[in-house]
Parts: C-alpha cells; structure tokens; sequence
C-alpha cells in the first residue's frame, strides 16, 4: 500500500480542508493522475497518486479538516486497471449509455469549485458551455445549468438538453463579453439566489454551512488587519476622460499587436508605482519598533474568484512597462478563477490594489491587506457635473480611496499620494516623462 499525504501548502500554512476526491475508493489511477484536492486560505492543492494501482481506501472525508503530512488514503500498487474490483466494470455492460459522460467530463476545462458544485448537484458538466476565457466552466456556469434542470447523465449530444443547457447558459454569456467580472458575479447571485428560493419552497426557511478553510482564513485576515493596524481612508476622485481616450485609441491595436486586452487597470498600476515612489512610507511594512522599506512593488491585485477573494501580486510592476504589467494582470486574474494560483503569486505583496467598480460600488473604504500599509480602492465611472473653466460639463468621474495604516503614514501623505495619482490619471503623458 502507498499512502497519500498532505504536501508542504506553503509558508506559514499547515493545514487544509479536503474539497474534493476525484478518484473513488475502487477505481484505478495512473501515476501522476490527481486522487484528491485540498483547498488551503489561500490556494487548492492538487495531491498525485505517486505510482499506478487502485484507490484502496479513503482516509478522510470531503470537508474534513487535515495538516501537513497527514495521511489522505492508501493505493494498492499490487492492482492495476485490469484486475479492480468487478462493481466498477459492471455497469458499463449493463448500462453503456449512464458511464458514457465521465470520459468527456474529465477532458473539460473548468474550475474546482466547478466541478465540485456540478458533483453535488448532480449536473453533467461536460454538458455545460462554459464563459470563461479559453471556454472554462466557472461555478456560476454550473449553478445556472441546475437551476435550468440539466441532469447528470445527460449525453451532450442529445437534442433536447443541449438546448436548454445553451439556453441556460446564453444569458451568462452574453452579459459577461460585455463585463466579464461584474456579470458573472451576478450570475451567480442570481443562481443561489433561485436556489435558496427553490429550497424555501419544499419549507426550508434556513441552511447551516461550515465555512471553507479558506473563508474562515479570510475572516481571520481582516480581522488580524483591523485590530493590528490604525486604519484610516482618504478619498479624492478622478476625471476619467483622458485615460477613457487613450485607452479608445491604443485598444484596437493593442490587441492586435501584442495579444493584451487593455483595460484600466494597468494604468491605475503605472500611475500607483510612480506615486509610491514620492510616497515609500505608503509602500512599507511595520516590523515591530521598525519599519522596513520596500525599493521595489509587488503589486497586490484583488481577485474575486469562485473560491473567495484572492490578492495575487504582480512582481517587480514598478519596472515593467504598460503592456507588460497588462499581460501580467490577465495572466494571475486568469490563474485565480481557475484555481491554479501559486504560493509565489500570493506572497511577498507591498502594496495592494482592489476594483469594486466593475461589480458597481460607487464608493468604499478598503481594508488594509495586512502586513502591508495601505490599499487603493478603485470604483464605479460615472458621468457627473464638474466645472470646466467656468462651465458646467458632464465627465466620467471615478471616486478612488486609500485605506492606510496612520502608524507610519501621515494624513498629509496619504491625501498628496492621492493627488499623484490624480495628476498622473488625468494627464497619462506625464507618466511617459517620469
């Protein structure tokens, strides 16, 4: 028998919860094949069988709660594909056309929580059309598709259900080409929401569900950062219309040249590093009676994925140019929703950036992300009046606060380190000068 253990998870994690066994206590496994996930505070783990044989037992349950090198499961290396147990064979002869989806299942691009939701509710996720890039299943895919009655077993070539899981799935995609974030979030809003409806109505008024490991970390973060840190939020607001222009002309080509679709927030990056730079208490850490300054910026840049939030950093943007910092966004932003984050991409963070405008906040006060001193939070555009030269004009406004520790950074810092970024936002040349 080889045993399946808990790996090392990381700096500072020594334990996590078992989310998920993709192998059965029966079924046979390739070397190298992923038997089990684990979902840490800050990423999910995939543990591989080391050597071929059969999932001889499992030793922990979905949910239950596991540290470093403990022991998941056994696989008997003595069996292979050809001699486990007759039960697992059986139904294929008997009912070909049930045991026929697992095969495609297993070759669609999706998330863990994904595929955990679609085992639980009992939906054929190969059948789902997925809206994330590159054709990924994100959760909210799946919730939508059981709320539509997509049954698991369902061939994906029948007629019928093919049609309803597009006709599922159709309003999701559509709205999430035109705001991918913002829509689907609100997908999958609306899909708990009906969810929750549907369980009212069988006389359910009210659910009971531990918290993942990774929410209950979360929790604990916050908190951590609220009571260890003297926080404090300044706010100031930038007219858009510049960077809106810019970024109208340079989006074509952009794209078309380098492959990077250019949103805002590469420039928001840009202009945050070279005010950082007249600011570097703002890019600090508290170290007891110290304070330890960081000549570089590891771009912190929250994530809301289907896992909970996650603030994977962009190395060293204070060196890199604006298609690169661009590339770079995509890539930890497309890593997080699929889960593939690393423990690289989530330590060693300075400065954090986090954006509730795509989902429509209008304004909010930040919480530090703790060590570090301060997070700037990004929001809504809105056409409002502003006087122009006298004149009153319509302009896409945008409020923007910064949430500090006023440990070590002073009120005067904190409103001119915004008005930097003001200067810099609305006149993008000046970030080519400095």
């Amino acid at each position: 028998m080889i045993s399946l253990k808990v790996p090392p998870l990381g700096e500072s994690i020594v334990e996590a919860t078992v989310s998920r066994w993709t192998k059965q206590e029966g079924e046979a496994v390739a070397a190298g094949d992923t038997v089990v996930e684990l979902e840490t505070d800050k990423i999910t783990v995939e543990v591989p069988a080391l050597k071929a044989g059969v999932v001889a037992r499992h030793a922990k349950k979905e949910g239950d709660i596991v540290k470093v090198d403990e022991v998941l499961g056994e696989i008997d290396d003595t069996k292979t594909a050809g001699t486990a147990p007759a039960a697992a064979t059986a139904p294929k002869s008997e009912a070909p056309k049930t045991e026929a989806p697992p095969a495609p299942a297993a070759e669609v691009k999706s998330s863990p929580a994904a595929r955990k939701v679609a085992a639980e509710s009992g939906v054929d996720i190969s059948a789902v059309q997925g809206t994330g890039r590159g054709g990924v299943v994100s959760k909210p895919d799946v919730l939508a598709a059981a709320i539509s009655g997509v049954a698991a077993g369902t061939k994906p070539e029948g007629q019928p259900d093919a049609a309803s899981t597009e006709a599922a799935s159709s309003a999701t995609k559509a709205t999430a080409q035109q705001a991918p974030q913002g829509a689907k979030l609100a997908a999958a809003v609306d899909a708990d929401r009906a969810a929750r409806g549907t369980q009212a109505s069988q006389g359910t008024r009210e659910t009971r569900e531990k918290m993942s490991t990774r929410r209950k970390r979360i929790a604990e973060h916050l908190l951590e950062s609220q009571h260890s840190t003297a926080h404090l939020t300044t706010f100031n607001e930038i007219d858009m219309s510049a960077v809106l222009s810019l970024r109208d002309r340079l989006k074509e080509r952009t794209e078309k040249e380098h492959g990077v679709k250019l949103s805002f927030m590469p420039f928001f990056v840009k202009a945050a590093c070279l005010a950082l730079k007249s600011f570097p208490n703002i890019n600090a850490q508290v170290d007891g009676d110290s304070v330890i300054y960081k000549h570089y910026v590891h771009m912190g840049i929250a994530v809301a994925s289907d896992q909970g939030l996650v603030v994977p950093n962009v190395k060293d943007a204070d060196s890199k140019g604006m298609i690169q910092i661009a590339r770079d966004i995509a890539d930890v932003a497309q890593r997080a929703r699929d889960g593939k984050l690393t423990m690289d991409d989530l330590t060693g963070g300075t400065f954090t950036i986090t954006n509730g405008g795509v989902f429509g906040s209008l304004v909010s006060t930040p919480i530090i992300n703790y060590p570090q001193v301060g997070i700037l939070g990004l929001h809504k555009i809105q056409d409002r009046p502003v006087v122009i030269g006298g004149k009153i004009e319509a302009r896409p406004m945008m409020y923007v606060a910064l949430s500090y520790d006023h440990r070590i950074v002073d009120g005067q810092h904190s409103v001119l380190f915004l008005v930097r970024l003001k200067e810099l936002m609305e006149d993008p040349a000046a970030m080519l000068v400095d």
